[in-house]
């Protein structure tokens, strides 16, 4: 006989524009937020019983509805007043998680001066976070970033690993090393200055690979998030992932051309995938 195990339901892909305006200009958060729902739905999954159930419609509403009046200026306060809120209401859910990825905007420059009323997109890079919290119990919030997409062209070598008779690959004391950045980070606390501890994670992480003699991407991977955790004592722990996205020497020779480490060709796939989680 079959038996529910685990279940959630929720609200996907929630998109928000939200405008702030003041006499001093306009400033813009852009977000696409997931509402997520844990509990005793067994009724409704096994019998059609829907007396449990808060549409999600009903969610979509409830981010426009607390966005009208949300003090929140970064995506970690926002997530809490939605999770309170849902929390806070005659729901069957024990637990509520939202998740929240942010666009970033600058204001354009006209003349040297920023236009009050008119943007463009900022970074391909996105903001994340993940803020969960069960009836009765603490918040739990994880933030991160994704798509931030670096590359170095001095200080990254590869050399000495494994070769066998299908090893193609030559040895490099001096490669380029390109890779996107999917970051995550666990808080100690709930009620911290999330917006300024976020700018000083990537800073640190972008230094880091900067400045970094790398072996490898592990080699500088870990490199990345132990320095993330000995300079920000909020976070408890960081989880990096970090595809190799090769560029590869292209062979001038039969051009009767050198190539003194300058022409390359990208190739996105496939790709090495490496990723670790580093702790205390």
């Amino acid at each position: 006989m079959a038996q529910l195990a685990e279940n959630t339901y929720g609200k996907s892909r929630v998109r928000l524009v939200k405008v702030r305006r003041s006499a001093q200009g306009h400033e813009i958060s852009d977000w696409n937020i997931d509402i997520v729902f844990e509990g005793d739905y067994e009724s409704c999954f096994v019998s059609g019983d829907n007396s449990k159930i808060l549409p999600t419609d009903t969610m979509k509403n409830s981010v426009y509805s607390l966005a009208r009046d949300s003090a929140a200026d970064c995506i970690e306060g926002f997530a809490k007043e939605l999770v309170d809120h849902f929390l806070g209401s005659p729901i069957a859910a024990t637990k509520v998680r939202v998740e929240i990825s942010e666009k970033k905007w600058q204001h354009v420059e006209v003349d040297g001066i920023a236009h009050p009323a008119t943007f463009q997109q900022r970074d391909l890079d996105r903001h994340t976070t993940v803020v969960t919290r069960g009836r009765g119990g603490q918040f739990d919030v994880v933030s991160g970033l994704k798509n931030l997409v670096i590359m170095k062209t001095a200080n990254s070598a590869f050399e000495g690993y494994i070769k066998d008779r299908l090893t193609t690959l030559p040895e490099s004391s001096d490669r380029l090393f390109g890779t996107e950045v999917t970051a995550t980070w666990n808080y100690r606390g709930s009620d911290l200055a999330f917006a300024e501890l976020r700018a000083t994670v990537k800073g640190i992480l972008l230094s880091t690979f900067a400045e970094h003699r790398s072996l490898s991407v592990q080699h500088t991977l870990y490199a990345m998030g132990g320095a993330v955790l000995a300079a920000v004592t909020d976070v408890d722990e960081i989880t990096l992932s970090m595809p190799n996205r090769h560029c590869l020497l292209v062979n001038l020779a039969p051009f009767g051309q050198d190539n003194p480490n300058e022409i390359f060709v990208p190739t996105d796939e496939p790709h090495g995938s490496i990723e670790a989680r580093i702790v205390r």
